[in-house]
């Protein structure tokens, strides 16, 4: 006896069967070509299927629904001998062989060699999971036949999309496997890319055996250069003929594909950007000289010694310039107009009102007539035109700049400092103190660089996403931060003139030390409090439109309910007086209109 249930399930399959025979009917119609069921046994993959990783899980889901469905779409075969070499669907393929299927409906066509490549590249492009470095080299070779453009058009992608992938198709073998596990990131890859092989080949070697993306982007850092600071004109064709224009460099990553940011102009080949560094620095000492121009380094008696800043002093004194460094010239720079908004930012760690930021700007705008007076008369008080540059970048600026007298006289008893003498001409006992005074300076660059490198690598890291409680030393760390950052100098006298206890015979290292030991969570919670009553807003913002003011607003009433109610009170009271009045204000309106209409 057939029960209900069998017959459901058989007119479910009947159903099945039906709608795939229609579906296969409109594909056929709708591409013009016969679909065939041809063996799985005569159909071979193409060796030369630019295809090569596939997904095992994605697969095995694929093969099950073709057991239960059949292949609903057919896939595109060539006709090689008694075979059939697959042009387009071997993924297909491979999941039909899995459910163990015998034959699978295919599309017979005739290409040329080329052909078969270039459709199964643009299929494979198409889909969502592919590969990324298989689909650079795809992309890069689309790239001999079509523009950027054209693929993009192909592929349904972005033009930038396709010359990063163009891009990251340059990247070396020992790269590419860390994309492939996905250790190296896309964007990463694409910055090492921008390097001939034989400098990725040279970062790959430094890095060592495990990847460090922290320690490739300093790399890549210390190897590309900003244009929009370049110390040359970028649009100058003629500053190095045979280089030309930077906006027209294919080592411009802008012509690349935005690399680093929309319209982001950055130099990727340092060798070219050195010598037009040096060909525009050479170009500025000879304007100095025909224009006589006093050209003046940014350079301090003190560093004079150091190797970079000695081989810029050789380089104008070779081309038969007199060198004055700094601390040998007065300067004239042309002062900048004071805005409000620059005023704002100068005063930002500062609880100042609008008005003290107007009085501020006010002075500000007093001290810039002066500025700019001085600055107009400099030639008729002995200022002579200059230019002054970086000793280590080249960006140079106009000045006004006038000689210092020689304030040493033969009978003077007047001795120059230490630190603005050379070495030579100092005594050994104070060349061992210039000695340690430039250790120290140099120990506090070096500290400046390696804080600045940690907190890149913290940045590059999952830091701000891990799940723990704060622990005391993160709350010690953000409580000095609204300490230093946040609190001025009225409130660090009116709430917290005890935070510190008595530091003045501590290293800052020593302060934070203490701190730590005396740490108790109310201080942290009086430091939040505090700055919960500094960074809300007034003006068009309140406690109903801004979600700072709102939460502000709930959370003191836990602490202030009544006050805070009583407040509520007045402001209801006078807001039902002036409703009540508007009120009988429109209904003698009313009145009138009616009347008129009667």
């Amino acid at each position: 006896m057939t029960t209900t249930a069998s017959i459901t399930s058989k007119n479910g399959k009947a159903k099945t069967i039906v709608k795939n025979e229609v579906k296969k009917k409109l594909t056929q119609s709708a591409i013009g070509l016969q679909v065939q069921e041809l063996s799985i046994g005569r159909i071979i993959p193409d060796p030369m299927q630019p295809r090569k990783s596939f997904n095992e899980e994605a697969l095995r889901q694929l093969s099950e629904s073709i057991q239960e469905h059949g292949v609903l779409q057919p896939i595109t075969v060539r006709k090689s001998g008694k075979d059939y070499i697959i042009v387009m669907g071997e993924r297909r393929f491979r999941a039909s062989k899995l459910a163990k299927k015998k034959t699978i409906p295919s599309i017979i066509r005739e290409y040329n060699n080329n052909d078969v490549l270039e459709i199964q590249i643009i299929e494979n492009l198409q889909r969502q999971d592919v590969e990324p470095t298989e689909e650079a080299e795809a992309v890069a070779f689309l790239s001999e036949k079509y523009s950027p453009m054209e693929i993009s058009k192909r592929l349904g992608r972005t033009e930038n999309f396709v010359r990063q992938r163009l891009k990251l198709a340059g990247l070396i073998e020992g790269f590419k496997v860390f994309v492939r596990n996905d250790e190296m990131t896309i964007s990463l890859g694409v910055g090492v890319a921008l390097f001939e092989s034989e400098e990725q080949q040279m970062m790959l070697e430094t890095m060592g055996e495990e990847f460090n993306a922290h320690q490739i982007n300093q790399m890549i850092k210390n190897q590309t250069y900003d244009l929009e600071k370049a110390p040359f004109d970028v649009v100058d064709e003629k500053l190095i003929t045979k280089v030309g224009a930077c906006t027209t460099c294919p080592f411009n990553a802008i012509n690349q594909g935005n690399l680093f940011g929309d319209g982001k102009m950055v130099c990727t080949k340092s060798a070219c950007y050195e010598m037009k560094k040096s060909k525009s620095f050479l170009n500025l000492i000879e304007k100095s000289k025909k224009e006589n121009v006093l050209l003046i380094p940014e350079i301090r008696k003190y560093w004079a010694d150091d190797d970079n800043n000695q081989l810029i002093i050789s380089q104008l004194e070779q081309n038969g310039l007199k060198v004055y460094l700094l601390d040998d010239v007065e300067i004239i720079e042309e002062p900048i107009e004071p805005t409000i908004e620059a005023i704002k930012t100068e005063y930002q760690h500062y609880d100042y009102s609008e008005e003290e930021l107007k009085t501020e700007l006010e002075e500000a705008i007093e001290n810039y007539k002066e500025e700019l007076e001085t600055y107009n008369y400099a030639k008729e008080n002995g200022f002579v035109d200059g230019v002054m540059f970086h000793p280590k970048t080249y960006l140079n600026k106009v000045i006004f700049v006038k000689i210092k007298e020689d304030s040493k006289t033969e009978n003077s008893t007047y001795s120059e400092p230490i630190a603005n003498r050379k070495m030579a001409d100092c005594t050994p006992e104070e060349q061992i103190v210039k000695i340690n005074e430039r250790e120290i300076r140099k120990r506090h660059i070096e500290h400046n660089k390696q804080f600045e490198d940690m907190v890149q690598m913290i940045r590059q890291t999952d830091y701000i996403e891990k799940k723990k409680a704060l622990s005391v030393d993160e709350m010690v760390a953000f409580s000095l931060t609204l300490f230093e950052n946040n609190v001025d100098y009225v409130g660090r006298q009116k709430h917290f003139s005890k935070l510190l206890g008595n530091t003045s015979k501590m290293t800052d290292v020593e302060t934070v030390e203490n701190f730590k030991k005396n740490f108790k969570k109310e201080t942290f919670y009086k430091l939040i409090r505090y700055i919960l009553t500094k960074q809300v807003h007034f003006g068009e913002s309140n406690h109903v439109n801004n979600l700072t003011n709102i939460s502000f607003y709930n959370a003191m009433q836990g602490y202030y309910k009544t006050k805070i109610a009583n407040i509520e009170k007045e402001y209801v009271e006078e807001r039902n007086k002036r409703e009540t009045r508007l009120k009988e204000r429109i209904g003698n309106l009313e009145k009138k209109i009616q009347e008129l209409n009667d």
